[in-house]
């Protein structure tokens, strides 16, 4: 009897249950803070914006052609000192759009360590994949 069984055992006769890594539990939690923070960071923008303009009518585009130039403009408008209501916004869209990027990640490092399953990562190296060229290439 190996010693993981032993440990499963022992637990469960002293009425504790197994303790096991809970992907599903990971990927939630991945999902609920980072459409949180996007949340926070939006609504930060538009009242700061509302508060400064008495409008919360925005007027302004979005920069760069991926997320990559607009990441980049963004941490350059953050060093320069300019901080807007419009940089929390884009900040709040950027958090929202590396959100699934991030799930897809952490589920390919997750198939390749704990699970082994070699067609899960095919499958989800090739989603990794093409959100990468999307976000960043494109």
């Amino acid at each position: 009897m190996s010693k993981q069984n032993r440990t499963t055992q022992s637990q469960r006769s002293q009425g504790q249950a197994p303790q096991q890594f809970d992907m599903e539990t990971l990927i939630g939690s991945i999902l609920l803070v980072g459409v949180l923070l996007s949340v926070i960071l939006i609504v930060v923008g538009l009242v700061w914006h509302g508060i400064k303009t008495g409008s919360l009518t925005l007027n302004f585009m979005i920069k760069g052609m991926n997320l990559y130039a607009f990441l980049l403009d963004d941490i350059d408008q953050f060093r320069s000192g300019n901080i807007t209501p419009g940089l929390f916004i884009d900040l709040g869209i950027a958090a929202l759009l590396l959100t699934p990027f991030i799930r897809v990640l952490v589920s390919v490092f997750y198939f390749v360590i704990a699970e082994r399953n070699w067609k899960f990562v095919v499958f989800t190296g090739f989603v990794c994949s093409v959100l990468i060229y999307s976000l960043f290439f494109r």
